[in-house]
């Protein structure tokens, strides 16, 4: 199949020239290149430059959620650090005074336990949901 992509970048005519060969034809069950292509082999050993591939890992990943949290961390305490005008805080009758930054993250982080605690709680409603689904389509041996 010959698909024109010349008014596109070259990472998009690449994603587009993958994805023309990859859809099945409409109508069809099998991909269009499921008999055209042979099986996929493994990459080279080393990269043009000489330098071997790493293969991505979880550890990865955490290190660079933990870059960015430090990042987002440092910004905050910068906010915080900026923000030190004593402001009056009034909540259920008490009132205190506290900086504005302290009042903001404290406020920000009230928020975010209040979506916490209610994704937690349509997480397992959802669970009971799919249990009970599972259940009932084991009984009538569907």
């Amino acid at each position: 199949m010959v698909v024109d992509v010349s008014p596109l970048s070259p990472a998009a005519s690449r994603l587009v020239t993958r994805l023309a060969g990859t859809l099945p034809l409409p109508g069809s069950r099998k991909s269009v290149m499921s008999e055209q292509t042979p099986t996929r082999q493994d990459p080279p050993a080393s990269t043009a430059a000489g330098r071997r591939r790493v293969p991505r890992t979880r550890t990865s990943g955490a290190y660079k959620s933990m870059l960015a949290g430090a990042v987002v961390l440092a910004l905050l305490l910068i906010f915080i650090l900026e923000n030190t005008k004593s402001v009056k805080i009034s909540y259920l009758g008490e009132s205190s005074h506290m900086p504005l930054g302290v009042a903001l993250l404290l406020a920000a982080v009230a928020g975010a336990l209040l979506v916490g605690i209610v994704g937690g709680v349509r997480i397992l409603q959802l669970r009971r949901r799919v249990k009970r689904h599972a259940k009932a389509a084991g009984r009538t041996g569907a």
